[in-house]
């Protein structure tokens, strides 16, 4: 079966403006955004920036937020946004799901309170709107009530690798509507660290110009709204356009520097095409990711000359208009590409005077009158993070594949690094609990995975990964994944803070780059890359204790819909002392009865039949659910248990996420002994700690009792309820906040 993606509302907030009406205006008067410094407050008026033109209390007063509320600029940014894409498809958020990519967050309060974290208690309700997926949350309990929600943090193609999830779920016939896009605010942060990298020119940004210097940052957020075709029919909706085709791919290159030969973007756009069944010839106009940088324009530039050896499409960068606007770039140029298709005119590259022979010639005037039936948008991130997707008028879009594939999805290796398991087998793990409130994790010895130059350069999260990744391959026996899926809801904490740490305590002069480069999410999974050459779809999911829950999901939708047979999945988390004290004030850590930790597992995931290593489960289904009612999670578990031909009677035990506080377990258990009445609860971070990546153990000790087919008894919330036999099938149930919660149903490798 085939169906077509229509894409029926969107919304945009950019340095051209707070809507499409004010945007298309900026855009048909070739007016640019990026202007001196007014909002942000640092010491680098040098740099010209693309701010939206309206301060947190004019956004906050448009949305009727009160002032008491802690809030941060990325989430007003992306509410305005979310509130336009809406009402433009006429939706409420009941019942549809929400991606949104980012990777600042709430950086700009973080970095505003920092000392006041450190020092008193004035400012804690700020700790808990820091990380990515929270300011996901903020923007999402706005507007309504979600179905689903999850948040992608892979630098500057966050909210480009958010659209190609919502178009899996679409195919999968996971969800009929998802609203995609990515929101992000200037900080001094970010702004400090890509000075430190000297790439920020002083004057306007001139994408593909010989005389070129760097890119000017930008701010902003845009939201699309995309649909099956046969759920807007059913509405009495007509699309605006069509996502036709759509492809990621890594360079495997460099931390943030692109290759030469462009060959993570010429991976990613021939992708696209052929999804789309369609020739480069048919492309009517490329949006580059064009950030004025020397390197990433050249390499784009010679990817674009080996998709289009003859005649180039016309080509050109809208950030020239916006600024960089990072993790929102995406959704911000795809929202004016639409405008652009719907109002026939081409976006001038601004500021283009002197041609380069590295690089494409962009259009350099506004060109009206021009019928757009195929769109090619760009979105490079670091780490050779590259995702391209095609729009296209709804009469030209081509079809995609909406049904999943027949098969199962299995679990072929697990290898994990922890405060109380390093490596060991599967038939080892804890079987005490652990002792003291915060410990970190027992490193092997990283000189025997990787030369100690290269261990040198990697912060202490990034080697675990790598470590942990190549364990899992070589268990496998599998020499390269088709993807590398990775889940971490603070990502390199350690060499972030002490860019933060730096930044508020000694100014914005001489910060170090590493550590810059190191704070991106995607660090971790593009580390892995790199390290074994992996050039396949690459993507980091950063949204608390469901960053592991995401990535994994992320990786059987895929394997069901066919578009890979194999993927390396896994779940990152570090913690230092002074963020374990942060966490500890906001009360997710350091609470009586409970121990943080440090972990990190990997685990090989693959189509049936596709490796020759004996697998060790089976994984039957997975569902996310946002704030759930209890009717809802019955519904949830009887349709994962229906799927999978089972009845409640075959499950073995719950695993929960429960932490050992009674406080914050009390509610938990009630909710499981109610959904689970006769079934065994499990539980786990008694062992081995709780932290953002936890249901990464979770899911390691679920499948280190299907394969060696039996329970420690341990692992038993009630003694009482011991068995001897052999588990069939295990559900991990996570939850977090009362808020997002996760089902993952395993089951035994059947003999014959």
């Amino acid at each position: 079966m085939a169906s077509q993606i229509w894409i029926t509302g969107y919304g945009i907030v950019s340095a051209i403006g707070v809507g499409k009406d004010a945007v298309l205006r900026s855009l048909l008067s070739s007016s640019t955004g990026i202007s001196s410094l007014r909002y942000l407050n640092t010491s680098h008026h040098e740099f010209p920036v693309g701010e939206v033109k309206m301060d947190n209390g004019e956004m906050a007063s448009c949305l009727g937020i009160g002032k008491t509320e802690p809030m941060n600029r990325t989430a007003l940014m992306g509410m305005l946004a979310l509130q336009e894409a809406l009402q433009e498809a006429g939706l409420s958020a009941d019942g549809i799901g929400l991606i949104s990519g980012t990777t600042v967050g709430g950086m700009d309060k973080s970095e505003q309170y920092y000392l006041d974290y450190l020092q008193n208690d004035s400012r804690n309700d700020y700790i808990k709107i820091h990380d990515c997926g929270a300011t996901t949350e903020l923007m999402a309990d706005c507007l309504g009530r979600f179905a689903f929600m999850t948040t992608i943090s892979t630098a500057c193609s966050s909210a480009a690798n958010a659209i190609l999830l919502g178009a899996n779920m679409l195919r999968s016939g996971e969800l009929p509507c998802v609203v995609v896009g990515g929101s992000e605010c200037l900080t001094k942060f970010h702004l400090n660290g890509f000075n430190s990298l000297m790439i920020l020119d002083k004057d306007l940004c001139r994408p593909f110009d010989r005389s070129r210097a760097g890119l000017n940052l930008g701010e902003g957020a845009a939201y699309l709204v995309l649909e099956n075709a046969e759920h807007a029919v059913a509405r009495g909706v007509k699309p605006l356009a069509v996502l036709s085709g759509y492809g990621n791919a890594c360079d495997a290159y460099h931390q943030t520097a692109s290759s030469p030969d462009g060959d993570g973007a010429y991976r990613a756009m021939s992708a696209a095409l052929r999804m789309a069944g369609m020739d480069a010839s048919q492309v009517d106009y490329v949006n580059a990711h064009g950030t004025g940088t020397p390197n990433n324009d050249s390499s784009e530039s010679a990817a674009m000359r080996r998709v289009w050896p003859g005649n180039m499409p016309p080509v050109s960068s809208t950030k020239s208009f916006t600024g960089h606007t990072t993790s929102a770039s995406g959704a911000i140029e795809a929202a004016i590409c639409l405008l652009a298709m719907q109002h026939r005119f081409l976006p001038p590259n601004l500021h283009f005077a002197d041609a380069d022979p590295d690089c494409v010639i962009p259009v350099s005037q506004l060109r009206t009158g021009v019928e757009l039936r195929h769109v090619l948008c760009n979105s490079f991130g670091f780490g050779g993070n590259d995702t391209s997707f095609l729009l296209s008028k709804p009469e030209a879009g081509s079809k995609l594949a909406f049904l999943a594939k027949e098969g199962e999805v299995k679990v072929y290796a697990a290898k994990c690094i922890a405060a109380q398991n390093s490596l060991a087998p599967l038939c080892q793990f804890p079987s005490e609990s652990l002792e003291t409130p915060f410990q970190r994790a027992a490193d092997p010895d990283f000189k025997g995975y990787m030369p100690p130059l290269e261990a040198r350069r990697l912060g202490r999260l990034m080697k675990r990964a790598v470590v942990t990744s190549k364990e899992a391959l070589s268990e496998a026996g599998l020499e390269m994944p088709e993807a590398i899926l990775t889940g971490t809801g603070l990502g390199c904490i350690e060499t972030t803070e002490f860019f933060l740490d730096s930044l508020c305590k000694e100014g914005e002069q001489l910060l170090k780059p590493t550590c810059f480069m190191q704070s991106t999410h995607n660090t971790i999974g593009s580390a892995v890359a790199t390290q074994i050459g992996c050039h396949g779809y690459n993507v980091t999911y950063a949204h608390k204790e469901m960053s592991f829950d995401s990535a994994l999901y992320d990786g059987v939708l895929q394997l069901r819909l066919g578009d890979i047979r194999t993927v390396l999945v896994g779940g990152h988390d570090e913690l230092t002392l002074s963020y374990y004290k942060l966490l500890e004030k906001t009360g997710f850590l350091g609470l009586e009865g409970e121990s943080a930790c440090e972990a990190s597992t990997s685990f090989v995931l693959a189509a049936d039949g596709c490796l020759d290593a004996r697998p060790l489960c089976v994984v039957k289904g997975i569902r996310l659910l946002y704030c759930p009612e209890e009717r809802a999670l019955r519904q949830a578990i009887g349709c994962l248990l229906a799927d999978a031909g089972m009845t409640m009677s075959d499950l073995s035990g719950v695993v929960l996420s429960v932490n050992g506080n009674a406080d914050h377990d009390a509610p938990a258990l009630a909710l499981c002994r109610a959904l689970f009445a006769d079934v065994p609860l499990l539980h786990y971070k008694h062992l081995f700690g709780e932290s953002y990546a936890a249901s990464g153990l979770g899911f390691y000790v679920s499948v280190a009792c299907l394969a060696t087919a039996k329970i420690p008894d341990a692992l038993y919330l009630d003694p009482a309820r011991r068995s001897h036999v052999a588990p069939k099938a295990l559900m991990l149930f996570n939850t977090t906040d009362n808020k997002c919660c996760s089902l993952t149903l395993l089951s035994q490798v059947k003999t014959e």
